[in-house]
């Protein structure tokens, strides 16, 4: 057993910082940080696209990290939080739901490192875009990257190199005890210690989530949907022989 699960497993001191005060934190920065930078940084929630400087890596990088991590963060939900019960009286037995889990989840962790991965090579070397690059940012795809390591590599050394580990059974339900309020440290006691580094990067992410361009995965452009058109009048002096079509007029 490792240093860190053992004294998780006290629970201690350690283990109540680790994974009780520490998730805590992370929630408040979260919520409170989205409030904050809604209502005081409205014109910085977006992304700071540089489409415009490159596009060609873009074209590849985006949209294998982008659809990569939609189906880490589905398979994140599901997994932490519906209980093993519910997937059994779906239908859905233990076995297959655990093959198909590794499976979809190797997958689209290998796409989301290989589409950042892209998208860090592209900030590197493209000038315009490593200028317009900030210290944020930097510290942004660092926290993101340690994080999808650290689940694939926990992913990969539980299901392909031993014999598996189900974190349904330990690490959903003291993920699930932290919004009872409840929290419960002797669950993660035991946890393989690629699992607790990768809980504890996630938690430092989500803490600074708030602060970055992730921001935007939290939003969609819905008023595009039900805004009015944007009408185009000419302020040529000749108009034309034929009378303008009614709400066409010339502005004076």
């Amino acid at each position: 057993m490792t240093h860190l699960a053992q004294n998780a497993a006290d629970p201690g001191a350690l283990g109540i910082l680790l994974w009780v005060i520490l998730p805590y934190v992370a929630l408040v920065l979260f919520v409170g940080g989205h409030v904050w930078r809604y209502r005081y940084d409205k014109f910085g929630w977006t992304t700071r696209s540089s489409q415009l400087y490159e596009s060609r890596l873009l074209r590849i990088g985006s949209p294998l990290f982008h659809f990569g991590i939609l189906v880490v963060l589905v398979g994140h939900v599901i997994g932490l939080l519906i209980p093993n019960s519910w997937t059994e009286a779906a239908g859905v037995s233990e076995h297959t739901y655990h093959v198909t889990a590794v499976a979809l989840g190797t997958v689209a962790g290998v796409s989301t490192l290989g589409g950042i991965a892209i998208l860090i090579y592209r900030r590197r070397t493209v000038g315009p875009v490593f200028s317009a690059t900030t210290r944020n940012d930097k510290l942004m795809y660092l926290m993101l990257t340690a994080a999808l390591v650290l689940g694939l590599a926990a992913t990969v050394a539980a299901n392909i190199v031993d014999e598996g580990y189900d974190y349904r059974t330990t690490i959903s339900p003291w993920f699930r005890s932290i919004f009872y309020f409840q929290p419960d440290p002797a669950l993660m006691a035991g946890v393989p210690l690629l699992f607790q580094l990768h809980a504890l990067s996630a938690l430092a992410l989500f803490a600074v989530w708030p602060f970055t361009r992730l921001v935007h995965m939290l939003t969609a452009p819905l008023g595009y949907l039900t805004r009015p058109y944007i009408v185009y009048r000419s302020r040529d002096t000749q108009l034309g022989s034929r009378a303008p079509r009614r709400g066409w007029e010339r502005v004076r």
